[in-house]
């Protein structure tokens, strides 16, 4: 099923070839299918994030592709922590998409040709407390039930590769029923 009636947008794009917490804005990034983002730290077939890769360095890459959700900057603005495109890591800022809502799964079309698979949530880390204190508490909430929640953007695969630029629109595929939430990978 595709959600025309969304209005989703890039709002920016972001990479980089070490791995440093912040990534570096661009005017365009080239998604490589199979990989992730050309020329970042995390493309790979294989599990690039660090800690991951000392655990066990062949465990397939879900983490390819890292999003987060522009509002997210907003709600925490209005705590006092000022966050822009690319400081907390992400390739791809979106506005106008709950990316955190989205099923596992779930296809998104970036710009003309791009398409991405999203796989998880992002693990938030200690790092996110060294880059701003006390912004890892704004971005893991609780539940109802006492649970975490996780919003610090999202994780997924690149099945379709092409450019993606800020002003591109995104158009969501959801998988088929049932959905299945989403959890950190």
């Amino acid at each position: 099923m595709t959600d025309t009636t969304l209005t989703a947008t890039v709002i920016a794009v972001a990479a980089d070839g070490t791995h440093r917490f912040s990534k570096e804005p661009r005017p365009v990034i080239q998604l490589l299918a199979g990989l992730g983002v050309e020329g970042d730290a995390h493309a790979g077939v294989t599990v690039k994030h660090r800690s991951r890769v000392r655990a066990d360095p062949t465990q397939p890459n879900l983490r390819q592709l890292h999003l987060i959700h522009a509002e997210l900057f907003d709600e925490v603005a209005r705590q006092g922590f000022t966050v822009h495109p690319a400081d907390l890591g992400e390739n791809v800022t979106t506005r106008g998409l709950d990316v955190l809502a989205l099923p596992r799964g779930t296809r998104l079309h970036l710009g003309p040709e791009a398409v991405v698979e999203v796989t998880g949530l992002r693990n938030p880390c200690a790092q996110i407390d060294a880059f701003m204190p006390g912004l890892l508490r704004e971005v893991v909430g609780t539940d109802d039930r006492g649970e975490p929640v996780f919003r610090a953007g999202i994780m997924a695969v690149v099945l379709t590769g092409g450019e993606v630029r800020p002003g591109d629109d995104i158009r969501v595929e959801l998988p088929p029923q049932p959905h299945e939430a989403l959890k950190r990978v």
